[in-house]
């Protein structure tokens, strides 16, 4: 009896064959009753007189006054201050950032003393003096915030005139310099 020999080969892989995609007919779209068309493109709004006066004042070039008015810093904390006895959170901004606390406050200030410093250090002017309002409006809302009024400031700027910066903090009690953990000249 012959034995039929079968020869061991190595399986080949076999390559698989791509699925074959199914071809949907598309039908003709049935048309759809008055009720169930999509609305028209409404064309769009135009804005306002008073929004475009607005955001053509917010987007002029700044202009600066031949002299300053330095009582703005005073009716803006007055501003300020008002809006945090009203606590009326769901108009005004800066009654909303004075009851997330302290702690929001003072982050607040932070980013934009951040976001003023890499205007200034890229050199864009006019955006160092936006960011700049931004900086002080948040150093009045922490102000508010700690009870503190514009005339103590005043007062120590007036108390600090004609003393050296060096001389000044030299004369800081060293508690505040170690309290600070800083290794810079007192």
């Amino acid at each position: 009896m012959a034995k039929d020999v079968k020869k061991k080969t190595a399986a080949k892989p076999v390559a698989k064959k791509p699925a074959k995609k199914l071809a949907i007919k598309k039908k003709a779209a049935l048309p759809l009753p008055a009720t169930l068309q999509p609305p028209a493109a409404a064309p769009a709004a135009k804005p306002r007189k008073s929004v475009k006066q607005a955001e053509a004042r917010h987007l002029a070039p700044l202009e600066v006054p031949a002299t300053g008015d330095v009582d703005v810093l005073r009716r803006l904390w007055d501003t300020i201050e008002g809006r945090r006895v009203s606590g009326d959170t769901t108009i005004s901004h800066s009654a909303r950032l004075l009851a997330r606390g302290t702690a929001k406050v003072a982050q607040k200030l932070g980013e934009e003393a951040v976001e003023c410093v890499i205007e200034a250090t890229l050199g864009n002017r006019s955006a160092t003096v936006l960011e700049s309002a931004d900086l002080i409006y948040h150093l009045l809302v922490v102000w508010v915030d700690a009870g503190i009024r514009p005339e103590e400031v005043w007062a120590e700027l007036v108390r600090r005139e004609g003393i050296s910066g060096i001389a000044e903090k030299a004369s800081r009690p060293k508690g505040i310099v170690r309290a600070a953990q800083t290794t810079k000249i007192p």
